[in-house]
């Protein structure tokens, strides 16, 4: 069986997925990364793919990704607010000097993993996937900086300004198209290295999934004050539904596996730093309660090692 892991975007709701990853890891006493084939990560899940690709444990990454969200999404939240009505709302230097303290200057190259990672050229309008060159004809994303791999996928629109590589190219969060990048992953998997579905067993993480109420648009034709609040979360939940339910229906439901818990509405937001310890109680609870099936399925066997094309 060839083994897929994909990662969802969150922001500081990617505490969820470490911990979850992170209590497994604990339960096996190996790397999250060893038991995986091919890592798919949108924006916050981009960063934790990266970081499992280049061979640190689940529990090193939740450990700087504490610091990590604490020290960008900080500040004086009235002002922020205000200002995010008309720039970013957030400095990505911090981010920027973060991802260097940890990455430094590696390349994707070096991943020990097969990655793909989600952005979005802003020029284009078209997709634009970062991938370890786990195929012959993938010749110059190997080379690029793993930061600023980061920093295109993880530039989510109003959060932060767009992130322009050394190619001039200006990128923007993967998860304004794949915020779930399940689909991605099963495409990969078939499309490119040409697995076999019916061979192919995927964990799917989210970043809890916020309720949606939006009563008031079943009963009146409301206008752009109504949706300007509400309309994101409602793409992004059509979005994550159609990414599951291609996903399923391709690979079997026997062999797709997706945690994602719903939450209240604003109780967990994508720059909420109060709620940092809540999402590792759930991200532990949650993967406690997922182990019994998917230990078995998932964690029984290592995979083979990955030999890059060119390196």
């Amino acid at each position: 069986m060839k083994k897929v892991l994909t990662i969802d975007g969150g922001g500081v709701k990617g505490i969820f997925p470490l911990s979850f990853l992170s209590t497994i890891e604990d339960t096996i006493q190996e790397k999250i990364s060893e038991y995986f084939d091919l890592i798919v990560g949108t924006s916050t899940g981009g960063i934790i793919a990266l970081g499992l690709g280049l061979g640190y444990s689940s529990s090193e990454i939740l450990n700087f990704y504490e610091e990590l969200v604490s020290d960008i999404f900080s500040g004086s939240h009235w002002f922020n607010n205000f200002k995010h009505l008309f720039i970013s709302r957030y400095n990505p230097n911090p981010l920027k000097t973060s991802l260097e303290s940890i990455f430094g200057d590696i390349r994707l190259g070096e991943s020990k993993k097969r990655l793909v990672i989600p952005s979005m050229n802003l020029e284009t309008g078209e997709v634009y996937l970062y991938k370890t060159s786990h195929h012959p004809r993938f010749e110059r994303d190997y080379k690029t900086k793993v930061v600023d791999i980061a920093l295109a996928t993880a530039s989510a629109p109003t959060y932060f300004p767009a992130f322009r590589s050394r190619d001039g190219i200006p990128l923007v969060d993967g998860g304004v198209w794949a915020n779930n990048p399940t689909i991605v992953g099963v495409v990969e998997a078939k499309g490119v290295l040409d697995w076999d579905l019916s061979e192919v067993q995927l964990l799917s993480l989210g970043c809890t999934k916020e309720s949606i109420n939006i009563n008031w648009a079943r009963r009146f034709p409301l206008g752009l004050g109504y949706w300007a609040v509400n309309i994101v979360n409602l793409i992004l939940s059509g979005q994550s539904s159609g990414s599951n339910g291609m996903s399923k229906l391709l690979l079997g439901q026997q062999n797709f596996f997706r945690y994602n818990p719903i939450s209240p509405k604003g109780r967990f937001k994508i720059d909420k730093i109060s709620e940092i310890q809540s999402l590792k109680g759930l991200g532990a609870s949650e993967a406690r309660k997922a182990l019994p099936q998917i230990k078995p399925l998932f964690f029984s066997n290592k995979v083979q090692e990955f030999i890059p094309c060119n390196n």
